[in-house]
């Protein structure tokens, strides 16, 4: 890598998003930036790539963090689509780092495959591209949320800096496509933290439905539930939930077990 890197920063809270601020200041810390991300709030998409009539349309935006003008972009369209507009047109070249987030919500256990935030993480994986998604811990109320609270960026920010840099500069192991990293409300220092596994728990669920009228739209209730006699320690949820840590929880994008798990 010659020269300074360049980060794409992305989320799926929506360009309006101080997540998404505080992630351009970390990563400006380490590398050169540029933001593509959706125009609203696209929580919960995943790595969808929906059919919308305003699909592509790209606003540029004025973008100034600490006193640097960031190139700033506002994607009609997923959060997965973001990340890849932002890879294959609006980047000057091929980034060599993905952030995406800060989230206001957490993706922990087996939730996080419906995140739109991970799911613009392994867009760019997909691309070539190394990724990491950073969430916060918050309120259910707030994850789908456009009016977006008062938060202290200092550890998040000093958190997305510091693996930041792990990944450009110390990531040995090629089939770490994604960090998934995931910073408890109220922690102190971006010290606390743990490697984990993604727990098989769910985090969020829905709630079964009440007898209802059928022939009228009906969104489900979630919740988040923990088991705790069935958690796993070494696992994401038990870090954030249990213990109070930062867990950094290294992915890959190949879902595939070894063929030798079917063998008689």
């Amino acid at each position: 890598m010659e020269g300074r890197p360049l980060i794409l920063i992305t989320n799926d809270d929506g360009i309006g998003s101080p997540g998404l601020k505080a992630a351009v200041r970390g990563a400006l810390q380490v590398g050169d930036v540029f933001v593509s991300a959706p125009h609203c709030q696209q929580t919960a998409m995943g790595r969808a790539f929906p059919r919308i009539q305003d699909l592509g349309i790209i606003e540029e935006r004025t973008y100034e963090v600490n006193h640097v003008q960031v190139p700033a972009y506002a994607v009609h369209g997923s959060p997965a689509y973001a990340a890849a507009y932002g890879i294959l047109e609006l980047a000057p070249r091929k980034p060599d780092l993905c952030i995406s987030g800060i989230n206001y919500g957490e993706n922990l256990g087996m939730t996080l495959t419906s995140s739109g935030t991970l799911g613009a993480a392994f867009e760019a994986s997909s691309q070539g591209v190394p990724a990491i998604a950073v969430s916060v811990q918050a309120d259910l109320s707030l994850h789908r949320s456009e009016k977006f609270p008062d938060h202290d960026w200092t550890v998040p920010e000093q958190v997305v800096a510091r693996w930041a840099f792990w990944m450009l500069y110390h990531r040995r192991e090629q089939r770490i496509d994604v960090l998934n990293i995931n910073i408890p409300c109220k922690i102190q220092s971006a010290d606390d933290y743990r490697i984990t596994t993604q727990s098989r728990q769910n985090w969020i669920e829905f709630c079964p439905p009440p007898d209802r009228d059928h022939d009228r739209p009906f969104s489900l209730k979630t919740e988040c539930r923990v088991d705790e006699w069935s958690l796993e320690k070494e696992s994401d949820i038990y870090a954030v939930y249990t213990d109070h840590m930062i867990s950094v929880t290294p992915l890959s994008t190949v879902m595939s077990l070894p063929s030798s798990v079917m063998a008689e």
